[in-house]
């Protein structure tokens, strides 16, 4: 993980909780005689001009959260149950899940994009990606001709910080950075409101990770579109994003304000992230990590995923699911949710166990 450096000052206007994207109880498969249940009764909340963050493990589920919300979720994965549901700018709602082909092919790139993770194997390596850009302006908006979607390609180039005369290079003869931002650019073509980016970042270096990053929060605040930015790497979200997520096993275990995540993270998971990569400013910590590997999503253990990995696992860890509930720090806000037995005593209790106290650790103010 990258080290940076203490995150900004939250913005003093915040973006109102207007939803445009409600994930409700996604849940997708792999296989299909013995299935693998990959997402089990996943949902998140995207607000209008709000950038949500991702984070968690390798194979935690945040990519493929990605693909089923958008309906590009290659086989042998399939989607068993749940709703995603898009709120236009009209105040429509449709379910994503729901739509015909035709209804969906006008749905995307038009209401919701995706930056994928790699962009050399998602650009074309035998056309210019001019006509790369233009051909999906294109697709979409018929009636444009092939100079003004061209025009458009290069306004949209100079959006991202790259010189309009570099439409007529080849992908690889472009930086890897600079290749991001042409994906960038062809997602941004047709205005969505929605942009889900796939580890953007992951092949870059730390400087260009940095500009990448700096890049997206610009155009946010100046074209107002929502983010979802999927990362392993906690300590790039704490830069641009207002809220976390932090996923495990295929489940949301914390979500919370940006900076209450960084500061106070109140899952044992999330603390043992935040404590795996160092601070460029402020006191020295330790760096705990977590002990472990992710588990196997075939042969999950029972009770809560993380308890063969956790520090502070009791009996009902091994024996009751986690409910993701308020925090039962006093004084947290309110909407903060916790996947945790140590956040949930009186189910606990209800269970026949005997609950713990929160460690210190996890309740710093």
């Amino acid at each position: 993980m990258s080290a940076l450096a203490e995150p900004r000052a939250p913005r003093a206007a915040q973006p109102a909780k207007d939803p445009v994207l409600e994930i409700k109880n996604l849940s997708v498969d792999y296989g299909y005689d013995e299935p693998t249940h990959v997402l089990r009764q996943v949902s998140l909340t995207l607000n209008r001009g709000e950038v949500l963050g991702l984070a968690g493990e390798s194979g935690c589920g945040k990519s493929t959260l990605a693909y089923a919300a958008t309906r590009l979720l290659p086989p042998p994965g399939l989607i068993t149950g749940g709703q995603v549901l898009f709120t236009g700018r009209d105040g429509a709602k449709q379910d994503i899940l729901a739509l015909n082909d035709k209804d969906l092919r006008a749905s995307r790139w038009q209401d919701m994009a995706i930056v994928f993770q790699g962009a050399m194997n998602s650009l074309n390596p035998v056309h210019r990606i001019g006509r790369q850009i233009a051909d999906a302006i294109t697709a979409h908006v018929p009636s444009m001709g092939k100079k003004d979607a061209l025009d458009k390609a290069a306004d949209l180039l100079d959006l991202v910080g790259i010189n309009p005369d570099r439409l007529r290079d080849f992908p690889h003869q472009l930086s890897g950075g600079m290749r991001q931002r042409v994906m960038i650019a062809m997602a941004l073509a047709l205005d969505p409101q929605v942009l889900i980016m796939d580890e953007p970042t992951t092949a870059l270096d730390v400087v260009m990770q940095r500009q990448i990053v700096e890049q997206i929060a610009d155009l946010r605040e100046r074209l107002g579109f929502s983010v979802i930015f999927i990362t392993h790497d906690v300590s790039l979200l704490i830069e641009i994003a207002d809220r976390i997520a932090i996923m495990y096993a295929g489940e949301i275990v914390e979500e919370a304000a940006a900076q209450d995540v960084y500061r106070r993270p109140r899952h044992p998971y999330a603390d043992g992230l935040l404590h795996s990569f160092p601070p460029l400013r402020g006191p020295r910590r330790e760096l705990g990590g977590i002990a472990g590997s992710p588990p196997d999503m075939a042969k999950l253990p029972t009770g809560c995923p993380f308890r063969p990995r956790c520090a502070f696992a009791f009996d009902a860890c091994s024996a009751i699911q986690p409910e993701l509930a308020p925090s039962a720090v006093p004084g947290d806000d309110p909407t903060r949710r916790v996947a945790c037995h140590l956040h949930t005593p009186d189910l606990v209790t209800a269970a026949g166990f005997e609950p713990r106290p929160l460690p210190e650790r996890l309740t710093t103010p």
